[in-house]
Protein backbone atom coordinates (compact mmCIF):
# COMPACT_ATOMS: atom_id res chain seq x y z
CA UNK A 1 0.00 0.00 0.00
CA UNK A 2 1.82 3.08 -1.25
CA UNK A 3 1.14 5.79 1.29
CA UNK A 4 2.32 9.15 2.54
CA UNK A 5 1.41 11.69 5.24
CA UNK A 6 1.29 15.36 4.28
CA UNK A 7 1.94 17.40 7.41
CA UNK A 8 3.30 20.82 8.36
CA UNK A 9 5.29 22.62 11.01
CA UNK A 10 2.21 24.52 12.13
CA UNK A 11 -1.36 25.28 11.21
CA UNK A 12 -2.09 27.55 8.21
CA UNK A 13 1.02 26.53 6.28
CA UNK A 14 -1.02 25.78 3.16
CA UNK A 15 -1.05 22.04 3.84
CA UNK A 16 -4.68 21.55 2.81
CA UNK A 17 -4.26 23.49 -0.42
CA UNK A 18 -1.13 21.53 -1.27
CA UNK A 19 -2.83 18.23 -0.45
CA UNK A 20 -5.84 19.02 -2.67
CA UNK A 21 -3.56 20.05 -5.52
CA UNK A 22 -1.40 16.93 -5.19
CA UNK A 23 -4.43 14.65 -5.14
CA UNK A 24 -5.88 16.33 -8.22
CA UNK A 25 -2.56 16.29 -10.08
CA UNK A 26 -1.98 12.60 -9.34
CA UNK A 27 -5.58 11.73 -10.28
CA UNK A 28 -5.21 13.64 -13.55
CA UNK A 29 -2.25 11.38 -14.38
CA UNK A 30 -4.50 8.35 -14.06
CA UNK A 31 -3.62 7.31 -10.51
CA UNK A 32 -6.29 5.93 -8.19
CA UNK A 33 -5.83 8.12 -5.13
CA UNK A 34 -7.40 7.34 -1.75
CA UNK A 35 -7.46 10.25 0.68
CA UNK A 36 -7.64 10.34 4.46
CA UNK A 37 -7.88 13.22 6.92
CA UNK A 38 -6.62 13.09 10.48
CA UNK A 39 -9.03 14.22 13.14
CA UNK A 40 -12.65 15.37 13.09
CA UNK A 41 -13.29 17.38 9.95
CA UNK A 42 -15.96 17.63 7.27
CA UNK A 43 -14.81 20.46 5.03
CA UNK A 44 -11.27 19.38 4.08
CA UNK A 45 -12.55 15.87 3.24
CA UNK A 46 -15.14 17.40 0.88
CA UNK A 47 -12.35 19.01 -1.13
CA UNK A 48 -10.15 15.92 -1.02
CA UNK A 49 -13.07 13.73 -2.11
CA UNK A 50 -13.82 16.04 -5.02
CA UNK A 51 -10.16 15.99 -6.08
CA UNK A 52 -9.84 12.20 -5.98
CA UNK A 53 -13.33 11.10 -6.97
CA UNK A 54 -13.37 8.79 -3.91
CA UNK A 55 -14.78 9.39 -0.45
CA UNK A 56 -12.18 10.72 1.98
CA UNK A 57 -12.01 8.84 5.30
CA UNK A 58 -11.21 10.30 8.74
CA UNK A 59 -8.62 8.81 11.11
CA UNK A 60 -9.15 9.96 14.69
CA UNK A 61 -7.20 8.90 17.78
CA UNK A 62 -9.82 10.30 20.16
CA UNK A 63 -12.75 8.45 18.63
CA UNK A 64 -11.03 5.31 17.34
CA UNK A 65 -8.88 2.53 18.73
CA UNK A 66 -5.49 2.13 17.10
CA UNK A 67 -6.31 -1.21 15.49
CA UNK A 68 -9.53 0.34 14.20
CA UNK A 69 -7.51 3.09 12.49
CA UNK A 70 -5.30 0.42 10.90
CA UNK A 71 -8.36 -1.56 9.85
CA UNK A 72 -10.14 1.39 8.25
CA UNK A 73 -7.00 2.58 6.50
CA UNK A 74 -6.17 -0.84 5.08
CA UNK A 75 -9.73 -1.46 3.91
CA UNK A 76 -9.90 1.71 1.83
CA UNK A 77 -6.27 1.89 0.71
CA UNK A 78 -5.99 -1.64 -0.60
CA UNK A 79 -7.25 -0.93 -4.14
CA UNK A 80 -5.60 2.51 -4.57
CA UNK A 81 -2.38 3.31 -6.40
CA UNK A 82 -1.44 5.76 -3.67
CA UNK A 83 -2.97 6.87 -0.39
CA UNK A 84 -2.50 10.41 0.86
CA UNK A 85 -3.21 11.26 4.50
CA UNK A 86 -3.59 14.95 5.29
CA UNK A 87 -2.62 15.76 8.86
CA UNK A 88 -4.17 18.42 11.08
CA UNK A 89 -2.23 21.21 12.76
CA UNK A 90 1.52 20.60 13.06
CA UNK A 91 3.40 17.32 12.77
CA UNK A 92 3.98 16.97 16.52
CA UNK A 93 0.84 18.75 17.75
CA UNK A 94 -1.91 16.90 19.61
CA UNK A 95 -3.98 16.78 22.77
CA UNK A 96 -1.52 14.71 24.80
CA UNK A 97 1.85 15.85 26.15
CA UNK A 98 3.49 12.62 25.00
CA UNK A 99 2.31 13.14 21.41
CA UNK A 100 0.38 9.87 21.39
CA UNK A 101 -2.39 11.38 19.26
CA UNK A 102 -0.27 13.60 17.04
CA UNK A 103 0.28 13.41 13.30
CA UNK A 104 3.68 11.91 14.03
CA UNK A 105 2.00 9.15 16.05
CA UNK A 106 -0.29 8.42 13.09
CA UNK A 107 2.70 8.24 10.77
CA UNK A 108 4.33 5.70 13.08
CA UNK A 109 1.14 3.70 13.55
CA UNK A 110 0.66 3.33 9.79
CA UNK A 111 4.41 3.16 9.13
CA UNK A 112 4.32 5.84 6.46
CA UNK A 113 6.81 8.47 5.36
CA UNK A 114 6.10 12.15 5.95
CA UNK A 115 6.33 15.04 3.51
CA UNK A 116 6.48 18.32 5.39
CA UNK A 117 4.90 21.49 3.99
CA UNK A 118 6.72 24.62 5.15
CA UNK A 119 5.48 28.19 4.85
CA UNK A 120 8.62 30.04 3.70
CA UNK A 121 7.34 33.60 3.81
CA UNK A 122 10.02 35.74 5.44
CA UNK A 123 12.40 32.79 5.90
CA UNK A 124 15.53 31.61 4.10
CA UNK A 125 18.31 30.05 6.18
CA UNK A 126 15.88 29.47 9.06
CA UNK A 127 14.32 26.49 7.27
CA UNK A 128 17.44 24.44 8.04
CA UNK A 129 17.29 24.45 11.87
CA UNK A 130 13.54 23.92 11.64
CA UNK A 131 13.95 20.81 9.50
CA UNK A 132 16.88 19.52 11.56
CA UNK A 133 14.91 20.02 14.77
CA UNK A 134 11.91 18.17 13.40
CA UNK A 135 14.14 15.29 12.37
CA UNK A 136 15.89 15.13 15.74
CA UNK A 137 12.74 15.44 17.85
CA UNK A 138 11.58 11.90 17.04
CA UNK A 139 13.94 9.69 15.08
CA UNK A 140 11.18 7.12 14.52
CA UNK A 141 9.35 9.58 12.28
CA UNK A 142 10.66 9.45 8.72
CA UNK A 143 10.60 12.94 7.21
CA UNK A 144 11.18 11.83 3.66
CA UNK A 145 10.67 15.09 1.83
CA UNK A 146 9.78 18.76 2.09
CA UNK A 147 7.54 21.00 -0.01
CA UNK A 148 8.46 24.65 0.37
CA UNK A 149 5.29 26.70 0.08
CA UNK A 150 4.59 30.41 -0.50
CA UNK A 151 7.97 30.91 -2.17
CA UNK A 152 8.55 34.56 -3.07
CA UNK A 153 10.22 34.22 -6.47
CA UNK A 154 13.11 32.64 -8.36
CA UNK A 155 15.82 34.17 -6.12
CA UNK A 156 14.00 33.10 -2.96
CA UNK A 157 13.57 29.63 -4.45
CA UNK A 158 17.24 29.26 -5.32
CA UNK A 159 18.37 30.34 -1.84
CA UNK A 160 15.90 28.03 -0.10
CA UNK A 161 16.95 25.05 -2.17
CA UNK A 162 20.62 25.73 -1.51
CA UNK A 163 20.02 25.96 2.25
CA UNK A 164 18.02 22.73 2.45
CA UNK A 165 20.45 20.78 0.30
CA UNK A 166 23.53 22.10 2.13
CA UNK A 167 22.40 21.63 5.73
CA UNK A 168 19.99 18.66 5.55
CA UNK A 169 19.56 15.33 3.82
CA UNK A 170 15.83 15.90 3.23
CA UNK A 171 14.88 15.92 -0.47
CA UNK A 172 13.07 18.97 -1.80
CA UNK A 173 9.96 17.54 -3.41
CA UNK A 174 8.49 20.84 -4.53
CA UNK A 175 8.73 24.62 -4.53
CA UNK A 176 5.34 26.30 -4.75
CA UNK A 177 5.26 29.99 -5.57
CA UNK A 178 2.88 32.19 -3.58
CA UNK A 179 -0.21 32.36 -5.77
CA UNK A 180 -3.61 33.85 -4.93
CA UNK A 181 -5.17 31.46 -7.45
CA UNK A 182 -4.59 28.67 -4.92
CA UNK A 183 -6.63 30.36 -2.20
CA UNK A 184 -9.92 28.87 -1.00
CA UNK A 185 -12.37 31.27 0.61
CA UNK A 186 -12.69 30.83 4.36
CA UNK A 187 -15.63 30.99 6.73
CA UNK A 188 -16.05 30.82 10.50
CA UNK A 189 -15.70 26.99 10.53
CA UNK A 190 -12.72 26.94 8.17
CA UNK A 191 -12.53 26.62 4.40
CA UNK A 192 -15.58 27.17 2.21
CA UNK A 193 -17.19 23.74 1.65
CA UNK A 194 -16.70 22.30 -1.83
CA UNK A 195 -20.43 21.45 -2.02
CA UNK A 196 -21.37 25.13 -2.07
CA UNK A 197 -19.31 26.37 -5.00
CA UNK A 198 -20.38 25.70 -8.57
CA UNK A 199 -16.84 26.64 -9.57
CA UNK A 200 -15.24 24.13 -7.16
CA UNK A 201 -14.49 21.56 -9.86
CA UNK A 202 -12.78 24.15 -12.04
CA UNK A 203 -10.88 25.54 -9.04
CA UNK A 204 -9.65 22.09 -8.01
CA UNK A 205 -8.47 21.41 -11.56
CA UNK A 206 -6.53 24.70 -11.54
CA UNK A 207 -5.01 23.87 -8.16
CA UNK A 208 -3.89 20.53 -9.53
CA UNK A 209 -2.32 22.14 -12.58
CA UNK A 210 -0.41 24.77 -10.60
CA UNK A 211 0.82 22.46 -7.86
CA UNK A 212 1.47 19.58 -10.26
CA UNK A 213 3.80 21.84 -12.26
CA UNK A 214 5.79 22.83 -9.16
CA UNK A 215 6.05 19.49 -7.35
CA UNK A 216 8.06 16.50 -8.53
CA UNK A 217 5.20 14.01 -8.64
CA UNK A 218 7.49 11.12 -9.57
CA UNK A 219 9.60 11.82 -6.48
CA UNK A 220 6.46 12.01 -4.36
CA UNK A 221 5.25 8.65 -5.69
CA UNK A 222 8.67 7.13 -5.03
CA UNK A 223 8.49 8.28 -1.41
CA UNK A 224 5.05 6.72 -1.07
CA UNK A 225 6.34 3.50 -2.61
CA UNK A 226 9.14 3.39 -0.03
CA UNK A 227 6.63 2.70 2.74
CA UNK A 228 7.16 -0.84 4.03
CA UNK A 229 4.37 -3.44 3.95
CA UNK A 230 1.65 -2.51 6.42
CA UNK A 231 1.17 -4.99 9.23
CA UNK A 232 -2.53 -5.81 9.25
CA UNK A 233 -4.00 -7.26 12.46
CA UNK A 234 -5.78 -10.58 12.00
CA UNK A 235 -9.10 -8.99 12.88
CA UNK A 236 -8.55 -6.55 10.03
CA UNK A 237 -8.10 -9.28 7.46
CA UNK A 238 -11.51 -10.78 8.19
CA UNK A 239 -13.20 -7.36 8.35
CA UNK A 240 -11.76 -6.45 4.96
CA UNK A 241 -13.56 -9.34 3.29
CA UNK A 242 -16.57 -8.28 1.28
CA UNK A 243 -19.74 -8.23 3.33
CA UNK A 244 -22.92 -7.88 1.30
CA UNK A 245 -25.18 -5.04 2.35
CA UNK A 246 -28.54 -6.36 3.56
CA UNK A 247 -31.66 -5.45 1.62
CA UNK A 248 -32.86 -1.99 2.57
CA UNK A 249 -35.54 -2.23 5.21
CA UNK A 250 -36.10 1.49 5.71
CA UNK A 251 -35.75 4.67 3.67
CA UNK A 252 -33.93 7.55 5.39
CA UNK A 253 -34.08 11.02 3.91
CA UNK A 254 -30.65 12.72 4.00
CA UNK A 255 -30.55 16.53 3.81
CA UNK A 256 -27.88 17.28 1.21
CA UNK A 257 -27.35 20.59 -0.55
CA UNK A 258 -25.31 23.78 -0.18
CA UNK A 259 -26.63 24.31 3.36
CA UNK A 260 -26.22 20.73 4.62
CA UNK A 261 -23.22 18.58 3.79
CA UNK A 262 -21.43 17.50 6.98
CA UNK A 263 -21.58 13.71 6.85
CA UNK A 264 -18.92 11.07 7.45
CA UNK A 265 -18.64 8.55 4.62
CA UNK A 266 -18.28 5.83 7.26
CA UNK A 267 -21.61 6.81 8.80
CA UNK A 268 -23.30 6.55 5.40
CA UNK A 269 -21.76 3.08 5.00
CA UNK A 270 -22.93 2.11 8.50
CA UNK A 271 -26.50 3.24 7.78
CA UNK A 272 -26.59 1.16 4.60
CA UNK A 273 -25.05 -1.82 6.38
CA UNK A 274 -27.82 -1.59 8.97
CA UNK A 275 -30.42 -1.87 6.23
CA UNK A 276 -31.17 1.72 5.24
CA UNK A 277 -31.68 3.15 1.79
CA UNK A 278 -30.40 6.74 1.78
CA UNK A 279 -32.66 9.19 -0.06
CA UNK A 280 -31.09 12.63 -0.62
CA UNK A 281 -33.31 15.68 -0.48
CA UNK A 282 -32.71 19.43 -0.37
CA UNK A 283 -34.21 21.70 2.29
CA UNK A 284 -33.20 24.57 0.02
CA UNK A 285 -34.64 23.46 -3.30
CA UNK A 286 -37.19 20.64 -2.87
CA UNK A 287 -40.80 21.61 -2.36
CA UNK A 288 -41.92 18.24 -1.04
CA UNK A 289 -40.40 15.66 1.30
CA UNK A 290 -39.74 12.31 -0.39
CA UNK A 291 -41.47 9.18 0.89
CA UNK A 292 -39.21 8.14 3.78
CA UNK A 293 -39.37 6.30 7.08
CA UNK A 294 -36.92 8.59 8.86
CA UNK A 295 -34.82 11.74 8.50
CA UNK A 296 -31.15 12.58 9.04
CA UNK A 297 -30.34 16.29 8.97
CA UNK A 298 -26.59 16.70 9.31
CA UNK A 299 -24.43 19.73 9.88
CA UNK A 300 -23.63 22.58 7.56
CA UNK A 301 -24.22 26.32 7.29
CA UNK A 302 -27.96 26.95 7.58
CA UNK A 303 -27.22 30.44 8.90
CA UNK A 304 -25.62 31.40 5.57
CA UNK A 305 -28.68 30.19 3.65
CA UNK A 306 -31.27 31.14 6.27
CA UNK A 307 -33.29 33.39 3.96
CA UNK A 308 -33.51 30.69 1.28
CA UNK A 309 -34.43 28.04 3.85
CA UNK A 310 -37.09 30.34 5.29
CA UNK A 311 -38.48 30.99 1.81
CA UNK A 312 -39.05 27.26 1.26
CA UNK A 313 -42.02 27.33 3.60
CA UNK A 314 -43.74 24.29 2.11
CA UNK A 315 -40.89 21.90 2.92
CA UNK A 316 -40.36 23.42 6.37
CA UNK A 317 -44.02 22.78 7.13
CA UNK A 318 -43.87 19.22 5.78
CA UNK A 319 -40.82 18.39 7.94
CA UNK A 320 -42.40 19.94 11.03
CA UNK A 321 -45.68 18.09 10.49
CA UNK A 322 -43.90 14.78 9.81
CA UNK A 323 -41.84 14.98 13.00
CA UNK A 324 -44.88 16.02 15.04
CA UNK A 325 -46.71 13.00 13.59
CA UNK A 326 -43.98 10.71 14.92
CA UNK A 327 -41.53 10.39 12.01
CA UNK A 328 -38.15 9.30 13.46
CA UNK A 329 -35.52 11.97 12.90
CA UNK A 330 -31.93 12.66 13.87
CA UNK A 331 -30.38 16.12 13.57
CA UNK A 332 -26.81 17.27 14.21
CA UNK A 333 -25.77 20.89 14.73
CA UNK A 334 -26.88 22.55 11.48
CA UNK A 335 -29.83 20.19 11.37
CA UNK A 336 -30.75 21.18 14.93
CA UNK A 337 -30.54 24.84 13.94
CA UNK A 338 -32.88 24.26 10.99
CA UNK A 339 -35.44 22.57 13.25
CA UNK A 340 -35.47 25.50 15.72
CA UNK A 341 -38.00 28.37 15.57
CA UNK A 342 -35.60 30.87 14.03
CA UNK A 343 -31.98 31.75 13.20
CA UNK A 344 -30.58 35.22 13.94
CA UNK A 345 -27.32 36.29 12.33
CA UNK A 346 -25.80 39.57 11.16
CA UNK A 347 -28.84 41.59 12.17
CA UNK A 348 -31.34 39.37 10.39
CA UNK A 349 -33.80 36.85 11.80
CA UNK A 350 -35.37 34.09 9.71
CA UNK A 351 -38.08 31.60 10.56
CA UNK A 352 -37.09 27.91 10.54
CA UNK A 353 -39.04 24.65 10.91
CA UNK A 354 -40.24 25.34 14.45
CA UNK A 355 -40.00 21.80 15.84
CA UNK A 356 -37.56 22.74 18.61
CA UNK A 357 -39.00 25.41 20.96
CA UNK A 358 -35.98 27.69 20.87
CA UNK A 359 -34.26 30.33 18.77
CA UNK A 360 -30.76 30.08 17.32
CA UNK A 361 -28.42 33.03 17.81
CA UNK A 362 -25.04 33.19 16.05
CA UNK A 363 -21.98 34.51 17.92
CA UNK A 364 -18.60 35.84 16.82
CA UNK A 365 -16.66 33.20 18.74
CA UNK A 366 -17.26 29.45 19.10
CA UNK A 367 -19.74 28.39 21.78
CA UNK A 368 -18.71 24.75 21.64
CA UNK A 369 -15.55 23.54 19.97
CA UNK A 370 -13.58 20.30 20.17
CA UNK A 371 -14.07 16.78 21.46
CA UNK A 372 -16.95 15.95 23.78
CA UNK A 373 -17.70 13.18 26.23
CA UNK A 374 -21.34 12.36 26.95
CA UNK A 375 -23.44 10.10 29.15
CA UNK A 376 -26.77 8.85 27.86
CA UNK A 377 -29.75 9.67 30.06
CA UNK A 378 -32.74 7.40 30.66
CA UNK A 379 -34.61 9.48 28.08
CA UNK A 380 -32.24 8.51 25.23
CA UNK A 381 -34.64 7.55 22.44
CA UNK A 382 -32.78 4.68 20.74
CA UNK A 383 -33.01 1.63 23.04
CA UNK A 384 -30.06 -0.76 23.25
CA UNK A 385 -29.30 -3.85 25.28
CA UNK A 386 -25.72 -2.68 25.56
CA UNK A 387 -25.58 1.14 25.60
CA UNK A 388 -22.11 2.70 25.72
CA UNK A 389 -20.77 3.76 29.10
CA UNK A 390 -19.49 6.94 27.49
CA UNK A 391 -20.18 8.53 24.11
CA UNK A 392 -17.09 10.08 22.55
CA UNK A 393 -17.83 12.64 19.85
CA UNK A 394 -17.11 16.25 18.81
CA UNK A 395 -18.78 19.64 18.36
CA UNK A 396 -18.00 22.89 16.57
CA UNK A 397 -20.67 25.59 16.66
CA UNK A 398 -20.80 29.36 16.84
CA UNK A 399 -24.48 29.34 17.75
CA UNK A 400 -26.52 28.86 20.89
CA UNK A 401 -30.17 28.04 21.53
CA UNK A 402 -32.06 30.77 23.34
CA UNK A 403 -35.49 30.91 25.04
CA UNK A 404 -35.69 27.17 25.66
CA UNK A 405 -38.37 25.95 28.10
CA UNK A 406 -37.20 24.47 31.38
CA UNK A 407 -38.99 21.15 30.89
CA UNK A 408 -37.12 19.99 27.78
CA UNK A 409 -36.04 16.34 27.68
CA UNK A 410 -32.34 15.72 27.01
CA UNK A 411 -30.64 12.56 25.75
CA UNK A 412 -27.18 13.37 27.11
CA UNK A 413 -25.44 14.74 30.16
CA UNK A 414 -22.27 16.54 29.07
CA UNK A 415 -19.06 15.50 30.86
CA UNK A 416 -16.76 17.34 28.47
CA UNK A 417 -17.85 20.00 26.00
CA UNK A 418 -20.77 22.39 25.86
CA UNK A 419 -23.72 20.90 23.94
CA UNK A 420 -26.96 22.88 24.26
CA UNK A 421 -26.37 24.54 27.63
CA UNK A 422 -23.00 23.43 29.01
CA UNK A 423 -24.51 20.54 30.93
CA UNK A 424 -26.88 18.79 28.53
CA UNK A 425 -27.24 17.98 24.85
CA UNK A 426 -29.55 15.99 22.63
CA UNK A 427 -33.05 17.45 22.67
CA UNK A 428 -35.70 14.72 22.56
CA UNK A 429 -39.11 15.53 21.08
CA UNK A 430 -41.49 12.78 19.91
CA UNK A 431 -39.14 10.57 17.83
CA UNK A 432 -36.62 13.35 17.20
CA UNK A 433 -33.10 13.46 18.63
CA UNK A 434 -31.40 16.80 17.89
CA UNK A 435 -27.98 17.73 19.27
CA UNK A 436 -25.00 20.00 18.70
CA UNK A 437 -22.82 16.90 19.01
CA UNK A 438 -21.54 15.18 15.88
CA UNK A 439 -21.52 11.40 16.27
CA UNK A 440 -19.49 8.89 14.30
CA UNK A 441 -20.37 5.22 13.86
CA UNK A 442 -17.37 3.21 15.01
CA UNK A 443 -16.54 0.01 16.87
CA UNK A 444 -17.11 1.75 20.19
CA UNK A 445 -20.48 3.24 19.26
CA UNK A 446 -22.49 2.23 16.19
CA UNK A 447 -25.13 4.93 16.41
CA UNK A 448 -26.25 4.26 12.83
CA UNK A 449 -27.42 0.72 13.63
CA UNK A 450 -29.29 1.95 16.73
CA UNK A 451 -31.04 4.67 14.74
CA UNK A 452 -32.06 2.25 11.98
CA UNK A 453 -33.30 -0.28 14.55
CA UNK A 454 -35.36 2.46 16.18
CA UNK A 455 -36.94 3.38 12.83
CA UNK A 456 -37.73 -0.26 12.13
CA UNK A 457 -39.41 -0.64 15.51
CA UNK A 458 -41.56 2.43 14.90
CA UNK A 459 -42.66 1.79 11.32
CA UNK A 460 -43.74 -1.69 12.35
CA UNK A 461 -46.41 -0.18 14.62
CA UNK A 462 -49.89 0.90 13.57
CA UNK A 463 -50.10 4.51 12.44
CA UNK A 464 -52.14 5.65 15.45
CA UNK A 465 -49.63 4.21 17.91
CA UNK A 466 -46.75 5.56 15.85
CA UNK A 467 -48.12 9.10 15.92
CA UNK A 468 -48.71 8.93 19.65
CA UNK A 469 -45.07 8.19 20.51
Amino acid sequence: MNRILISAAHKSSGKTTVSIGLVQALSARGNIVQTFKKGPDYIDPMWLSAASGRSCRNLDFYLMQRDEIQRLFARHAQDADISIVEGNKGLYDGLELDGSNSNAALAKLLNMPVVLVLDTRGVIRGVAPLLLGYQAFDREVQIAGVILNHVGGSRHEAKLRAVVEHYTDIPVVGMIQHNKALNIDERHLGLMPANESEAATKHIAEMGRIIGDQVDLDKLIAIAQSAPPLAIPRSTQSSMEHVSTPPAGVRIGIAQDEAFGFYYADDMDALRAAGAELVPFSPLHDKKLPAVDGLFLGGGFPEVFASELAANQNLRSEIRDAIEAGLPAYAECGGLMYLARSISWQGEKHEMAGVIPGDVVMHEKPVGRGYVRLKETKQFPWPSAHPPKTVMAHEFHYSSLEHLPADLIYAYNVERGYGVNGAQDGIVHKNLLASYTHLRSLDSYNWAARFVDRIKSIIGKPQRARNAI
